[in-house]
């Protein structure tokens, strides 16, 4: 353990989760290489406004079952937002606002009609998502509620559970996977109060102030802006695995630990890897899929008012759908809604999905605010107005991401292929040595999507080298 190198890629949640656990187990010689010029991956905090915002990962999903909520409960760190997005208000693109009755009704259907992890029919529906909601929904819908009415509530709900699966539409997410998508029991949306979510990656270093270059566990062994062009995994010479840099430097190790999103590797994979990764792996990288949510923060110089809304959804009435598709603000169709942020009372947070997200990323901030206004003027009776700092988020151009977190495809389904294809090690083949091994949260079964899943795939792969070592020394 005190001679063998590991070089992780990524330092990310699941990098930093592999790395401080193999240092912890014993282990000497860990690098990290990281594209950008920060750690944290999908988890962003920035300043912004009275402290900070997440740009990525926002909040802690659950409690019971959740490794990063086990780690951190006795540390204050977390707390409860809310009812916020159970409380919004429906608005019409015609200025109405829905009634409280008939906003709750609609409500109501969608909370009964969503599947539990023992539900019988769902177990045996091999269709998508969105066919399995949407026949739901209309057999369940109650006659007192307009059907044109519930028909944009409906939509409008489609773009929310969208972006909680990541997917452009729910017609491509498979039922079978939302269903072994595992579910932790408590508060789902625990916030990082006013520190963000890079309190958490701190907390896991064993960082002992909040200043930039103190990484903990990990200092003087994270090395930024070093992409990776290459990774000879298996070579004909020796049985180092051999890393090419993009700025020309290699690196020799003896394994390898590779945490590059999902995204990442649907675009390089064929070029990254020497050899080509085998056809179980390549049928996984090609069937799951890395969808794109983004966000919207306006900073206003008050709290947003009226005072009592926690938030607020956009339905769109279909001639002024058609008339939006037509201009040349169309890609606000997929932003469905905004809401206050805890912590930051002069925030309002917004969100977009799918296509028309990864379209704005495209256009200059300036227009994006500018449309955004024009939106908001277009749904609401009173003004709301221009912020003071306003900032939007692009994971699908960067490409260190490729988009924002992982979902189970209907396609994928049909290939046969998973996350727990991903996650398999590739050993060399002269000596069965695990060479190249893969985490971040496309390769964890049940917590894909999230960063606690993304915790348990570092703490996979680092327990996979140390059971690999422990074996070994016990043969010697």
């Amino acid at each position: 353990m005190e001679t063998t190198r590991i070089v992780i890629i990524g330092a990310g949640s699941a990098g930093i989760a592999a790395g401080t656990r193999l240092l912890q187990t014993g282990f000497k010689n860990v690098l990290v290489l990281e594209a950008e010029n920060r750690f944290g991956g999908r988890v962003h905090t920035i300043p912004f406004g009275d402290n900070v915002v997440d740009l990525g990962a926002q909040w802690c999903h659950g409690e019971k079952g959740n490794a990063i909520y086990q780690l951190v409960k006795y540390s204050n760190m977390l707390q409860s937002t809310g009812t916020v997005y159970e409380d919004y208000k429906c608005v019409r693109s015609n200025k109405e606002v829905l009634s409280e009755d008939v906003t709750n009704i609609l409500k109501s259907i969608i909370d009964n009609m969503l599947p539990s992890k023992g539900n019988e029919r769902m177990k045996k529906f091999e269709g998508s998502l969105g066919t399995y909601l949407t026949e739901a929904f209309w057999r369940d819908l109650v006659p007192e509620v307009d059907k044109t009415i519930a028909h944009e509530y409906f939509e409008n709900y489609k773009k929310f559970e969208s972006s909680i699966e990541a997917c452009d539409t729910l017609f491509e997410a498979s039922a079978r996977g939302y269903l072994e998508y595992w579910i932790c029991e408590g508060d789902l949306l625990l916030n990082w109060k006013d520190k963000g979510f890079r309190s958490f990656l701190r907390f896991l270093m064993k960082s002992k102030s909040d200043e930039e270059d103190d990484l903990g566990l990990l200092n003087k062994r994270i090395q930024y802006n070093s992409r990776v062009r290459n990774i000879e995994w298996q070579r004909q010479s020796d049985a180092n695995v051999r890393i090419h840099l993009c700025n020309g430097g290699i690196i020799d190790t003896d394994h390898v630990i590779c945490t590059v999103s999902l995204g990442v590797l649907k675009e390089t994979h064929h070029n990254l890897f020497t050899p080509a990764l085998p056809p179980a792996k390549c049928r996984a990288i090609d069937g799951l899929k890395l969808g794109t949510v983004d966000k919207f923060f306006l900073e206003l110089a008050t709290p947003f008012e009226p005072e009592d809304w926690s938030g607020f959804w956009l339905l769109w009435r279909e001639e002024d759908l058609l008339e939006l598709r037509t201009s040349n603000y169309f890609w606000l169709e997929s932003v469905f809604g905004f809401y206050r942020v805890s912590c930051q009372p002069r925030l309002l947070q917004g969100w977009i999905i799918g296509p028309h997200a990864r379209y704005m990323e495209t256009l200059p901030e300036a227009e994006v605010l500018a449309a955004l206004l024009w939106l908001f003027k277009k749904f609401f009776t009173f003004q709301v107005p221009a912020p003071l700092n306003f900032l939007r988020t692009r994971w699908y151009t960067n490409p260190s991401f490729r988009g924002s977190y992982t979902f189970r495809t209907m396609y994928a389904e049909e290939l046969r292929a998973g996350s727990w294809d991903l996650a398999s090690p590739l050993a060399d083949e002269k000596n069965g040595k695990p060479s190249l091994l893969f985490a971040g949260e496309a390769t964890h079964t049940h917590y894909y999507s999230t960063v606690h899943g993304a915790v348990e795939s570092g703490w996979r792969e680092a327990e996979r080298l140390t059971e690999y070592y422990r074996g070994h020394n016990s043969q010697m």
